[in-house]
């Protein structure tokens, strides 16, 4: 057995890159989308993590297919095929600056639904930190505002995805027993399974250099996913977690090199109340789990 020793500073450079992988991905899906269709996007978003997977997994491939909760499993692919799907819907029309500050509110929705689907007791402290995160979620979306065009169809369709991906992350809790490698193969295979199906329908077929692309954004999701495996290997997560939230950062600059997007005061004010929320009700969770 081999034994893994911790290594905090590694664990959080891999966090790091993780979170590089996933707004690349973000990024790449949010241009190819101003020239083909979201079912085709996030078809070669799966199709080629499929390839990625398969390749971590080496010869081990037929061993990691066998999981110990196929039903959660499925449920799981379900939930993130259903996220991606959301997420990409929305950043299509919002900046992705806006849209990733909005996914933010998915660690607070975790707390939320976990009473109900975990049995947890929430005290009256992280109840505050809940409603501090959603004072932010309204700054960002404004949907009084007239510049903001209401709650429009973008922001709803993250909205959702925060949602959805809140869920996938309190079942992904659920199916620990299994292989890091066999949820990942799971979520791959499902999603390039369903889009592949659907995706004749909406498909355009890309010049070269958007192929390269196709493929890019599979090999930054699955690359993210395999870097955040090798994080919560050599740190625990409660040194890792927090690194998240730089996603804001790089979601920042893609956007202004890209599209010219520059988040207005309100949004970063939204975002600050956000993250503080969500770094208070993290903290609380694991004073709660230690003073267990």
């Amino acid at each position: 057995m081999t034994i893994i020793r911790e290594n905090r500073t590694a664990g959080i450079l891999w966090m790091l890159a993780t979170i590089f992988c996933f707004i690349t991905l973000d990024a790449i899906m949010k241009h190819l989308m101003e020239s083909y269709s979201l079912v085709q996007v996030t078809w070669g978003r799966f199709f080629f993590a499929t390839i990625i997977a398969a390749v971590a997994c080496g010869p081990r491939i037929v061993q990691l297919a066998a999981t110990r909760h196929p039903r959660l499993q499925a449920v799981r692919s379900v939930l993130l095929m259903s996220t991606t799907g959301m997420f990409n819907a929305g950043i299509r029309t919002t900046p992705l600056a806006t849209g990733t500050t909005i996914m933010f509110l998915s660690p607070i929705l975790i707390t939320l639904l976990s009473i109900p689907m975990l049995g947890e007791k929430v005290g009256l402290r992280r109840w505050m930190g809940i409603l501090l995160g959603f004072t932010g979620a309204l700054i960002v979306v404004r949907p009084w505002a007239e510049d903001m065009g209401g709650l429009g169809y973008g922001v709803l369709f993250l909205l959702v995805a925060a949602l959805l991906n809140a869920n996938y992350q309190i079942i992904t809790r659920k199916v620990r027993e299994d292989d890091p490698l066999t949820s990942l193969l799971y979520t791959a295979v499902a999603g390039a399974m369903v889009t592949s199906v659907i995706v004749p329908w909406f498909w355009s077929w890309p010049t070269a250099l958007d192929w390269l692309l196709l493929a890019a954004s599979g090999l930054a999701g699955g690359l993210g996913h395999l870097c955040i495996i090798r994080a919560l290997r050599l740190a625990p997560a409660s040194v890792v977690t927090p690194f998240t939230y730089s996603s804001l950062i790089w979601a920042v600059l893609f956007g202004f090199v890209i599209w010219g997007d520059w988040p207005d005061l309100w949004t970063w004010a939204g975002a600050a109340l956000i993250i503080s929320s969500g770094l208070y009700i993290f903290h609380r969770e694991r004073k709660v789990h230690e003073d267990r």
